[in-house]
């Protein structure tokens, strides 16, 4: 998408889509996308409905998975159920070092209340992958997981925003749902889910990683200007 869109135009999408199902939500953003919607994913807890609710409105969307290498064996193997489940057609990004490398120039992932150390590592972790992603899948829809619940933060969202970080459309189908919402259609369509997920680039659920936040636009420049 070349150009920001108003806040009227944002106000009436949301107005319109708070009243149709989450599949529709997805039918309306492949059908402004072009051709160039993307996913994006962690496959962290119930991150499977939003990957079906995709695939089942564009099958071969692609689906971006920034693997930071600090997943847990049980993340791992969920993605690849899901990947055979639904033919994803994963697009993963990896940082430009490795986990062991980065620890040994700079140790472990930082502490949770380390918040400069927790942003830098998010930098080089997490946002420049899924930077470097971005420019490459070039999308101008962007579907996410993205929920009212998950944090402080993201309680004055809404279903479809504007995203300054990416200069694209932010489409959050099941934004409204609960938990139990969500457990009901993994039931219906016979989805795994998974528990064993941890983030370190967040380190607990009331801190964004940057991905969804204004300070992450300019991180990764911060960085690697100082490397």
């Amino acid at each position: 998408m070349s150009k920001t869109v108003s806040a009227k135009e944002l106000a009436a999408w949301n107005e319109q889509l708070r009243a149709v199902s989450p599949l529709e939500v997805v039918h309306w953003a492949v059908a402004r996308a072009g051709g160039r919607a993307v996913v994006s994913t962690n496959f962290r807890p119930y991150e499977a409905v939003v990957l079906h609710l995709a695939t089942q409105a564009q099958p071969d969307i692609p689906v971006l998975w920034v693997d930071h290498g600090y997943n847990r064996p049980a993340t791992y193997r969920h993605a690849e159920a899901l990947r055979a489940q639904l033919g994803l057609n994963l697009k993963p990004y990896l940082p430009r070092q490795t986990p062991a490398h980065r620890e040994a120039l700079h140790g472990p992932v930082p502490a949770l209340d380390d918040e400069a150390g927790l942003k830098q590592f998010s930098a080089q972790m997490k946002l420049e992958p899924f930077q470097r992603g971005m420019r490459e899948l070039a999308p101008t829809v962007w579907i996410t997981a993205l929920r009212r619940s998950q944090n402080p933060g993201r309680a004055g969202l809404d279903i479809v925003t504007w995203d300054e970080n990416f200069g694209t459309l932010k489409v959050s189908p099941v934004f409204y749902w609960d938990d139990a919402a969500l457990e009901t259609y993994l039931r219906a369509h016979a989805l795994p889910n998974e528990w064993d997920y941890f983030d370190p680039a967040k380190a607990d659920e009331k801190r964004e990683c940057g991905l969804h936040a204004a300070w992450g636009r300019t991180a990764v420049a911060t960085v690697e200007a100082a490397r």
